[in-house]
Order: C-alpha cells, then sequence, then structure tokens
C-alpha cells in the first residue's frame, strides 16, 4: 500500500506575515513575499503554504491565484500556536556588521525571545540597522520553523543597560577574566535570565568593574579559550539552552 504523504509536506514554504490570520481569511503578502512564492519556488493554485502571524502562531495557507506578480492565499487551519520560548535575553555588544549579522540569525534560531544589543567603550559600531535586524530575524525564524520572532531593542549604552536593570532578572556575564563555570550556573538557574556578552576588545577594566558589583551579576567562564564576540554569544545561548531551556523537551 502506497504510503499517504505528509500535509502539508516539508517542503512548504514558510513566511510570516504582518497581520494576524484566520481560517478563510486572505493572507496579507508583501511584494516580495509574493515574488519569492511565484519566481523562486514557483507555486500554482491549490499548492500549501506555511504561514505565521507573530501572534497566533503556524497556520496553513492555499495559494488560490499565482501569476508572474502577485500570488494570493487564503488561510486554511492553524497547525500549530504560538510557542512559548524560554524568558532568555541575549545582550551582545555590538560587533562587526557581518559577526553581529550572525549572532542574530543564530540567536534566533537558538530560540533566544528578547535580543538587547549593548554598545562598549570597545565597540567597534554604535548603531544598528533594525530593518536589516528585522529581516534578519524574519529569515531566520522561517528556516528554523520557529512560530515566534525575538523581540530586537534599540542599542543601549552599558551603564544605562545596568542602571535599569530589572532586579528579578539575572544577569550572566562572560568575563575573559574568569568566573564560574557556566554549567554549573545555568543548571542552577530557575526564572528570568539574561546573558551579557562583550565586543571584540572585551569589556575594560572598569566595565567589569561595574559589571562585577551589580547585585544581578554573576561573572562565568566560558572555558580556556578567549573566544570571539559572535562565537561566545552563540556557544554560551546554545548551553543555556541545553541546561535552563526547553532543549530538554
Amino acid at each position: 500500500m502506497t504510503a499517504t504523504p505528509a500535509w502539508p509536506p516539508k517542503s512548504a514554504p514558510r513566511l510570516f506575515v504582518t497581520a494576524p490570520l484566520a481560517p478563510g481569511g486572505t493572507v496579507p503578502l508583501e511584494a516580495g513575499q509574493s515574488h519569492y512564492l511565484a519566481k523562486v519556488m514557483r507555486v500554482s493554485p491549490g499548492d500549501a503554504v506555511i504561514v505565521c502571524d507573530n501572534e497566533t502562531g503556524e497556520w496553513l495557507a492555499r495559494v488560490v491565484s499565482a501569476t508572474k506578480r502577485d500570488v494570493a492565499l487564503i488561510g486554511e487551519k492553524q497547525l500549530r500556536p504560538r510557542e512559548q520560548v524560554p524568558d532568555f535575553t541575549l545582550c551582545p555588544a555590538l560587533l562587526k556588521k557581518p559577526n553581529f549579522d550572525l549572532v542574530l540569525e543564530k540567536a534566533t534560531e537558538l530560540g533566544v525571545r528578547c535580543i538587547q544589543p549593548v554598545i562598549t567603550r570597545r565597540c567597534v559600531a554604535d548603531k544598528l540597522n533594525a530593518q536589516r535586524a528585522q529581516t534578519i530575524i524574519t529569515e531566520a525564524a522561517e528556516q528554523c520553523a520557529r512560530t515566534a520572532l525575538p523581540d530586537v531593542s534599540a542599542p543601549v549604552k552599558l551603564d544605562a543597560l545596568l542602571r535599569d536593570w530589572p532586579h528579578e532578572r539575572a544577569l550572566f556575564f562572560a568575563d575573559e577574566a574568569g568566573g564560574d563555570p557556566a554549567a554549573d550556573l545555568f543548571a542552577a538557574q530557575t526564572g528570568p535570565a539574561a546573558l551579557l556578552i562583550g565586543p571584540e576588545g572585551g569589556f575594560d577594566d572598569a566595565e567589569r568593574a561595574a559589571i562585577r558589583a551589580h547585585p544581578q551579576a554573576r561573572a562565568i567562564s566560558l572555558g580556556p579559550r578567549i573566544l570571539r564576540g559572535e562565537t561566545a554569544a552563540i556557544a554560551a545561548t546554545a548551553l543555556w539552552m541545553a541546561l535552563a531551556g526547553d532543549w530538554h523537551k
């Protein structure tokens, strides 16, 4: 007996859209999304498309018409509710554009809830292109079948981050000068948490002292080697997800 193919097929395109979805409702598409479906994926009427709205979750939609310039979709049914990602905030110092793009992409794939870029004295950048950042995290979420986009905040200076830090959130900070083993602290963690990662040149002495003096901060060690900023952010986030996040579910 021939097996019944999975529906919707795993190869169905995935897109995030900007308006809430509902059964039988028209799915709003941007011009670039229509172009992608028509020119790249070459969809036809009746084909399945997986859409997410970052509010209600993941939906199955059907192509009702497709031309060279425009594709129309109708929502059919909800496949999954919006996921509950761990309450984990990544606070990476701004890096050179390609390196920070990598941090945004991998943090999204790993399941970070919020990304709070930080400006330190040794940062080589002090601005973030919000539109570019949103594009990167959206494409990463589509690729990894995530149904909830991470929140990306505007960059803040380190002193402002520490001044306004919420008392209920633990602040782990990767200190190249040494700290407690990250795995030990992560495994014992309960409640909201965040991870602070320094720039290419690391934190300077005054910044390190200010962080260590903060009541919510815990210095952690990421092993015997000094890691690049993007490597530290990705590796430590993966470790936290494995020990205190949702990887064990």
